[in-house]
């Protein structure tokens, strides 16, 4: 790590912390060559393969967005939103890829939001399945009340 002050190719960790959401680490160094202490915060980057091929950088902001529309008249806070996209970001890295294909999210996305809210969830799948039909929105609804059948009861 070069130093930001003296340009000096190198330096020391002295101190390093985890932040308090766990997706970064914040090391305290300090140049052997002017003796000047600074910060620096290292994340793992998580890339984005596009549907027609392109990457970009992942965004929480691009998942909170669309899941947004599937929740429109939903009682589904902004807070939320931000929670799952929390929770499909830390599933997404518990993977170790460090790259991801669009389709991936999208799956993640699923899960967490049927979680949070049912119609949500099928409007978002209408969309992101690609529902053609009345029978489609049948068969996703079927599906739902036999996993909700399945599923131990809360509390």
């Amino acid at each position: 790590m070069h130093c930001p002050f003296c340009r000096y190719s190198d330096s020391r960790v002295i101190d390093s912390r985890t932040s308090d959401d766990g997706l970064s680490i914040r090391r305290r160094r300090q140049c052997p060559e002017c003796g000047r202490r600074f910060s620096t915060t290292e994340t793992a980057s998580l890339s984005v393969i596009k549907r027609n091929g392109s990457v970009v950088p992942f965004s929480r902001e691009k998942i909170v967005a669309g899941v947004r529309k599937a929740c429109q008249g939903r009682p589904v806070t902004d807070g939320d939103l931000a929670i799952l996209a929390q929770k499909v970001e830390e599933s997404l890295r518990s993977t170790g890829a460090s790259q991801l294909e669009a389709n991936d999210i999208g799956l993640a996305i699923l899960p967490e939001l049927r979680e949070l809210d049912e119609v949500a969830f099928l409007r978002f799948a209408s969309v992101y399945q690609a529902f053609e039909n009345l029978e489609d929105f049948e068969a996703a609804i079927a599906q739902l009340r036999v996993e909700d059948a399945a599923r131990p009861e809360k509390g």
